[in-house]
């Protein structure tokens, strides 16, 4: 395996194999055959050839052209045995409810995986407790008590505990839940997201009001101005960068399983909108390993990433039968509807090795284009599993249960995760992300990455304006806006996150979403100067466009867990070579 010293720290401090005093005791390579054989060995139940699967798999999981979420690789062939990253669970208005959700959550994060929740449920604030003739504390306390509890769980799990938490926008304690993230330190293991109606947006955009509901009666009790909740959200996104938005109308018009109930909530980034107790595992192809040279000319190989697509699906459908789930609630409503997510990594370097610029005309077209081959491969070969293995288990009554077409093996095939700690171990740009910065630094379970982007030092040196000045400067700004000597159409194809207008960003989300099942992780890089107003117009466009959810970070709101522009370099050549 080719690996960067940053994929090899990445791997080391979470991933590899450890002994009791926490030395590795695995390589990479036999990382990647544990978790290939471990997949394949799915292939008993249906009769198939197990060496010949794991061998395809670990094909793909050692030439970086496919990794799985992060607990298959953590997990897979260990005790725990905890494969799925994505998890939504029920949160009703009990005691019993709201404390044994918490506990189901506490397996779940110690497993590597990340769970969401609905709040919406809960009686709000100051509401009365009939049992007790108390007065309720509302969702927001409930959620301090979860955010608690995952910094406790975070220090002996996998990785560091990630929540979302989702609050309708029609609840009386909307404003409330706006606000949370306003103070310092406030739910510090959280994303939240407000579920927003059509019927809000249609009040937002004729400048009318819409009723807030109590969840525990089902009354409608007070009028609140559209106009008014969305400038709070819009001003505190701007200022925190939560809350984000989740369109669940829009969601539910795309609900693969309608029958089995409505989606309330999503994962912690938003890309996978699952029912309560549901479950699901996601892997990305990374696309850079896709281009060849064809007579000098850079291509993408579409025949060879159509035949990966196929064997990454299985792969997928095969991780769901040798999981082992944290609750049995979750293990029959995942094996029930088998929603599997395969998506991309490695976008942005797809596109500056074919030499297009991310926000063009041939940047959409190409996201189109792509994604729509994607989906169209992944749908195939889950109907041909489908043929092998027969349907999902709930597939009567489900979208692709309709005259003529071929049954599915799984209720959802595609999703784009962000690809957070996998796009560094395969080194490729994440998910379908610009390059944030040329050079850049981070922290990964508290091991510090820098980062200089490879192609254009090879470029710079390929066509002679390498030196080692001209990087000192690119390591200082992070990104080629005012550095001389750049050759134009290189700052073209290196354009960084924030020098992409928002629209732009979003309109790269909705070429997406059209083709993809689940949702689309995808944030909205903003400058420091971005104003209030520049929030709400991506809000809107994002909604306007058919997202099905959206998040918006404006530079330097937060610090920890932002990416930070790399200022000093010791040694530069450490990182260019």
């Amino acid at each position: 395996m080719e690996l960067t010293r940053n994929a090899q720290k990445v791997l080391r401090a979470r991933y590899l194999l450890k002994d009791e005093h926490g030395a590795a005791i695995e390589t990479p390579e036999e990382l990647m055959r544990r978790v290939a054989h471990h997949a394949g060995l799915a292939e008993k139940n249906y009769g198939g050839e197990t060496a010949l699967w794991e061998g395809r798999y670990y094909g793909l999981l050692a030439g970086l052209k496919f990794l799985p979420n992060s607990p298959a690789l953590m997990n897979a062939g260990k005790a725990m045995g905890q494969l799925a990253a994505c998890f939504v669970l029920p949160v009703d208005d009990s005691m019993d409810s709201i404390f044994g959700t918490l506990k189901n959550a506490a397996k779940i994060l110690q497993s590597g995986g990340g769970t969401g929740f609905s709040f919406s449920h809960l009686r709000p604030k100051s509401d009365i407790v009939r049992s007790t003739m108390g007065i309720a504390s509302g969702p927001v306390s409930f959620m301090r008590i979860y955010n608690t509890a995952t910094d406790v769980i975070k220090q002996g799990g996998a990785r560091r505990g990630a929540n979302m938490g989702i609050l309708r926008v029609d609840h009386p304690d909307v404003l409330d839940f706006i606000r949370a993230k306003r103070t310092a330190g406030e739910l510090t293991n959280f994303n939240i997201s407000i579920a927003v109606t059509d019927a809000f947006m249609d009040a937002l955009k004729r400048g009318g009001r819409y009723w807030l509901v109590n969840p525990r009666t089902g009354e409608s009790v007070k009028e609140a101005d559209a106009g008014e909740v969305f400038d709070e959200i819009v001003s505190c996104a701007w200022e925190t960068g939560d809350p984000g938005l989740v369109f669940i109308d829009v969601i539910n018009r795309h609900n693969p399983t309608p029958q089995l109930g409505r989606i309330e909530s999503t994962n912690p980034c938003g890309e996978q909108p699952l029912l309560p107790n549901e479950a699901c595992v996601l892997g990305s192809i990374n696309l850079a390993k896709y281009v060849v040279s064809d007579g000098g000319r850079a291509e993408l190989d579409r025949g060879a990433l159509a035949a990966d697509v196929r064997t990454a699906v299985r792969f997928l459908d095969d991780v769901i039968d040798v999981n082992q789930y944290p609750v049995p609630e979750i293990e029959a409503m995942h094996r029930g509807n088998r929603k599997i997510g395969l998506g991309v990594m490695g976008f942005a370097d797809l596109l500056i090795l074919l030499g297009i610029r991310y926000d063009s005309p041939g940047g959409f077209d190409l996201a189109g284009e792509l994604m729509g081959l994607i989906q169209e491969q992944s749908h195939a070969a889950s109907a041909g599993l489908a043929e092998e293995r027969g349907a999902f288990p709930n597939f009567k009554g489900s979208i692709w249960d309709r005259p003529g077409a071929p049954p599915m093996r799984n209720a959802t095939v595609t999703t784009i995760a962000p690809t957070g700690t996998i796009s560094i171990i395969a080194d490729c740009s994440s998910g379908i992300e610009p390059i944030f910065k040329i050079a850049f630094k981070r922290l990964v379970l508290d091991t510090e990455i820098f980062d200089v982007n490879k192609h254009f030092v090879r470029m710079a040196r390929e066509r002679g304006f390498y030196s080692d000045e001209l990087m000192q400067q690119v390591v200082h700004k992070g990104s080629l806006k005012g550095v001389r000597g750049v050759p134009a159409d290189i700052k073209e194809i290196f354009r960084t996150a924030h020098e992409i207008a928002p629209e732009d960003h979003v309109r790269m989300q909705a070429v997406f979403q059209k083709y993809t099942d689940n949702a689309v992780s995808k944030t909205i890089n903003l400058p420091r100067n971005a104003t209030r107003e520049d929030v709400a117009k991506a809000y809107l466009l994002a909604y306007d466009s058919g997202c099905k959810g959206i998040t918006v970070f404006r530079s330097g709101t937060k610090k920890r867990g932002a990416l930070v522009r790399l200022t000093e370099v010791t040694n530069l050549a450490d990182l260019v070579d």
